[in-house]
């Protein structure tokens, strides 16, 4: 049976090298934990469905990018093709905190004419005895800028999958109110596969969008 979904978000997932982007991403496509992760070299693709609602379901192409500065210029070529965005931190590094600002900075001046939605993460919070960043402050930092915080743990699955699928809702309530809208050349909302039949009259007609029954 071939598999629904509404739309598909493209996923730009950021931050310093060894904040866990790639552990995050890979316990959450995945189901699984790597003790040991090598670093990502340039750009790494993954997907996943997810159901927002019974019977929404949001097809998520997420790219994990490379934190060193010597791929920077391959991340940068991602930004303008995404809708979302997740912004990790290791709450154990200082450094990655207040890298958060620099991060944002180059995002949005490379993600014209589009936006991107982002959500900012403090990861590895199983390791409290060595936090260096509060809640407190990250929460403060995030509201700054217009995020969410949620703080996650790939090594313990913590939050894992309500930092994607809170993301993910937020974009889709944006995308269903029709302040974001789909483009042409442009990859970061796409219409998915529909099925047949239709749940009600509000669903084809909202946002004067088209019916793919």
């Amino acid at each position: 049976m071939e598999t629904i979904w509404l739309y598909q978000f493209r996923l730009i997932v950021i931050g310093d090298s060894t904040v866990g982007k790639s552990c995050l991403i890979r316990r959450f496509t995945e189901g699984r934990f790597a003790q040991v992760s090598d670093p990502t070299v340039g750009v790494d693709f993954f997907s996943r469905l997810v159901e927002i609602e019974p019977g929404k379901r949001i097809k998520l192409q997420i790219w994990d990018t490379a934190g060193q500065e010597r791929f920077r210029s391959i991340t940068r070529a991602y930004y303008r093709n995404s809708v979302g965005g997740l912004l990790l931190f290791d709450i154990t590094n200082r450094r990655s905190f207040q890298n958060v600002h620099n991060w944002l900075e180059e995002a949005r001046s490379h993600v014209q004419p589009h936006s991107i939605v982002f959500l900012l993460v403090g990861h590895k919070c199983d390791l409290e005895a060595q936090r260096q960043v509060t809640q407190h402050e990250a929460e403060k930092l995030a509201g700054a800028y217009g995020m969410r915080y949620v703080e996650t743990s790939a090594r313990d699955a913590i939050n894992v999958e309500k930092a994607f699928v809170d993301l993910t809702r937020e974009i889709f309530e944006l995308v269903w109110n029709g302040d974001i809208q789909m483009q042409d050349n442009w990859e970061g909302v796409k219409s998915g596969f529909v099925p047949n039949t239709v749940h009600s009259s509000e669903e084809v007609t909202k946002g004067n969008r088209q019916c793919f029954c």
